[in-house]
């Protein structure tokens, strides 16, 4: 169809092959694209485990999507994700004569499903070299996403997580692994598993309250000593004024206080713990020291750089926070969009780059995870940072910061 704009690669595939014929590289392209089928959501929420067909209206079609095809997520359909390797193997005779991939489209095909058919989806399937949206790559959608503006910058606020788990970055309209992948994945890493329980981690996410207030406390101290001194933090300096902040902070607490409630009562901490808590900011500037030194020689810091906060891990979780709650019907679109377009005004509060913010969200993420490996974890979070920093499709690239 002249002038028709793939929403992706994967449709671009698709029709391009369809357009000049070559059956046999549709298939190819189509064994390693996610398929989508619509279930409705009812039936699923009653039985999770299982996935059932559901003829189009002309009764011998069913229909299946590809991820860019995929309509905005609404509280009566939902999709499941599996592959043409598992529509081969659960077919038979009794199941629709065509498999409608993306049917209304300029990519659309009717497959049919003899045996025959079904043996070759297989042999595509296992000739096929990856399954889904390459991850570490930036992939975005090019219609049916925001590109630029201010939705566009929420979202990409959160492109680390969506570039490393293979996904768009600029899909608001969410369906990520399907619907119930999607809840089991909240339900598994976040504990949630109502709507209450989503907007309750989102608003904490969206505050940065999730994320350590002793390591924002350490960075907090240092960048009060960085904007007086107007310069370079020496290492011991940072480490005195932190000790003499902790040691101030418990005296305060050991002295009555005069507040509009009147006089509160004195709560003295005892001095093994507050030792306790100096001595572990001290090693914790030691890990971020090394930190830093480590994303100064990979190019995640300028040579003078320093790390700001780590309020954008809290920032880059929320825009996919956001967008995993939809895809879950734990939260509407509406919803979703005003949360990524919070987390986009509180990362630009909190850091002045991509660069910088990207360098926060990292360190973070590594002295949550890597525990100074500078193993897998540190790894593809570097690899991350690299793609969005230098793939010229990358929305860092191409959306200003502020």
């Amino acid at each position: 169809m002249h002038g028709w704009i793939a929403p992706s690669g994967i449709e671009r595939e698709l029709y391009e092959t369809k357009a000049r014929g070559d059956w046999t590289a549709y298939l190819d392209a189509l064994a390693r694209a996610e398929l989508f089928m619509p279930q409705p959501r009812a039936q699923v929420d009653a039985e999770p485990d299982q996935a059932r067909f559901h003829p189009m209206p002309d009764g011998r079609s069913l229909a299946v999507y590809t991820r860019g095809m995929l309509p905005v997520p609404d509280p009566h359909t939902v999709y499941l994700r599996q592959s043409l390797a598992w529509f081969a193997n659960a077919w038979d005779a009794r199941d629709p004569a065509y498999l409608a991939v993306n049917p209304g489209s300029p990519a659309e095909a009717y497959l049919t499903t003899t045996p025959a058919d079904r043996a070759r989806w297989r042999a595509h399937w296992d000739a096929a070299d990856r399954w889904g949206l390459a991850p570490g790559a930036v992939h975005a959608l090019h219609t049916g996403g925001p590109l630029y503006g201010a939705v566009a910058h929420g979202l990409a606020v959160g492109a680390h997580l969506a570039v490393s788990n293979g996904e768009f970055w600029n899909a608001l309209g969410y369906h990520g692994s399907g619907y119930v992948r999607e809840r089991e994945r909240l339900r598994k890493m976040w504990d949630i598993t109502t709507p209450e329980d989503w907007h309750d981690v989102l608003r904490r996410m969206l505050a940065a309250d999730i994320v350590s207030p002793v390591w924002e406390f350490t960075l907090r101290v240092r960048r009060v000593l960085a904007a007086d001194f107007a310069g370079p933090v020496d290492l011991e300096h940072w480490r005195y004024a932190a000790e003499a902040s902790l040691r101030r902070s418990a005296e305060l607490a050991a002295e009555p206080q005069l507040t509009p409630d009147g006089v509160t009562v004195a709560r003295p901490r005892p001095s093994a713990e507050v030792e306790g808590e100096i001595a572990g900011v001290r090693r914790l500037i030691g890990r971020i020291a090394r930190y830093e030194q480590r994303f100064r020689a990979d190019g995640l810091l300028p040579e003078d750089g320093w790390v700001r906060s780590v309020e954008g891990w809290d920032h880059g979780r929320a825009s996919q926070m956001a967008r995993w709650g939809l895809g879950t019907r734990y939260g509407t679109l509406e919803e979703a969009e005003r949360a990524v377009l919070r987390a986009g005004e509180a990362a630009r509060g909190a850091y002045r780059s991509w660069e910088e913010f990207s360098a926060g969200y990292l360190l973070a993420r590594c002295l949550h995870f890597d525990e100074e490996e500078f193993g897998e974890w540190y790894r593809t979070s570097l690899a991350t940072h690299l793609a969005l920093t230098t793939d010229p499709a990358s929305p860092w690239l191409n959306i200003p910061w502020s």
